[in-house]
């Protein structure tokens, strides 16, 4: 049986959890070992998200397996081949129409199997759930600290960190900065008679420089949504943004 390992980290910081490219080729040589087959090779993936199958050693492995050149691919966990059900899916569809098995150390999976194949589909499905619920849960706690009128990133024009370094306040110069941008784009002005008024009249940018075209334009694309609901779209006009 010619079987080939594959071994990914998207960070090097993955060392100090057990899960470095060294660990992972270590397990697989052992299961490859407990099989009793011999090892064609490892293919690896440094520094490569698991979010979608464009990574290298993947495209490598799905060349061998189309190509018929490999009856088994072993890994040490599921989730370093793939975090997408609906890749899993695709993989496990090539993977059995060419007879190839998926051997996964970790979970102890052969989809050389029918029970195989469903259980890892189902582990698949978990993984990608949980994924999903972090990140709800994450944007549910930045929009919640926005409410709060917490700090969540990069201040944005108009507002300064509080005194008590968590809560922002508007920036009086800033606001008024912003009111003009405001009153002149409803007025139907372009963004760069909107910069040159801006500047006649001695505002600054945060960075202490005068306003330009382009940093009008990132200034009105924040507002553009309130923008619309006032006062309907604004006039087009050439923008090397």
């Amino acid at each position: 049986m010619k079987t080939v390992g594959y071994v990914r980290v998207s960070t090097d910081r993955q060392a100090e959890q057990g899960v470095s490219l060294e660990a992972q080729e270590a397990k697989i040589r052992a299961m490859a070992t407990v099989r009793g087959v011999d090892l064609d090779g490892v293919i690896v993936d440094g520094g490569e998200s698991a979010k979608d199958l464009n990574r290298p050693g993947v495209q490598q492995v799905l060349s061998l397996v189309n190509g018929g050149k490999v009856d088994a691919v072993i890994v040490a966990k599921l989730d370093r081949l793939t975090r997408s059900v609906k890749d899993l899916c695709g993989l496990l569809e090539l993977f059995e129409k060419r007879k190839v098995a998926l051997i996964s150390v970790a979970e102890s999976l052969d989809t050389g199997s029918a029970s195989g194949r469903l259980v890892i589909t189902i582990m698949g499905a978990v993984s990608q759930w949980e994924r999903e619920a972090i990140g709800e849960r994450t944007r549910d706690a930045l929009r919640h600290k926005r409410s709060q009128g917490q700090r969540v990133g990069n201040i944005a024009f108009g507002s300064r960190l509080a005194p008590d370094g968590e809560h922002l306040e508007p920036e009086p110069a800033e606001q008024a900065a912003l009111a003009e941008i405001r009153r002149l784009r409803q007025e139907g002005t372009t963004l760069r008679a909107i910069a040159a008024a801006l500047n006649h009249r001695a505002y600054r940018t945060r960075r202490g420089t005068p306003w330009r075209l382009e940093s009008v334009a990132r200034i009105v694309k924040r507002l553009r949504p309130l923008q619309k609901l006032i006062c309907g779209p604004a006039r087009r006009e050439s923008s090397p943004l």
